[in-house]
């Protein structure tokens, strides 16, 4: 497969409403995705501490059937690997539906061997959660998709 294909193919999906796209031609196999990102906001940004960080609450403006919404995500304040719940086997701190208090846990993420919980900034009802448990994250990137209450 040559280089000019591989950009065709890259275009197509940046152009189209797939998330995901695999495509095998003989020996090879290429797997593309993509990411919806909100704008990040790095104002307000806490510094890291070692536990019990927040995740920054960022505003972004969805369209749905031609009216304008915000929609605010938790987003993850550092690099690490995310975890749902404090364990295997317990439940996870929220889902879709919980309503949360302002300083909750939400989740937890470890980064370096520490395992930082992850705090909601305010009252909101989670909406999505974006990212799968033991999924790595990066700086930035949205955890949650919450509703104001």
């Amino acid at each position: 497969m040559d280089l000019e294909k591989i950009a065709g193919l890259v275009k197509i999906i940046e152009d189209s409403s797939l998330k995901e796209f695999s495509y095998k031609e003989g020996e090879i196999k290429i797997t593309m995705s993509k990411r919806e990102h909100p704008p990040i906001v790095t104002a307000g940004v806490p510094p890291m501490p070692a536990m019990g960080m927040s995740g920054t609450i960022v505003p972004a403006q969805e369209k749905a059937d031609d009216v304008e919404e915000e929609a605010l995500f938790i987003t993850s304040p550092i690099v690490g690997t995310f975890y749902s719940a404090a364990a295997p086997d317990v439940p996870a701190f929220v889902r879709v539906g919980d309503r949360v208090k302002e300083g909750q846990t939400v989740c937890i993420l470890e980064a370096m061997k520490l395992m930082n919980e992850i705090q909601c900034e305010y009252d909101c009802e989670i909406e999505a959660v974006l990212v799968s448990n033991e999924q790595k994250v990066e700086y930035g990137q949205p955890l949650f998709r919450v509703k104001k209450i």
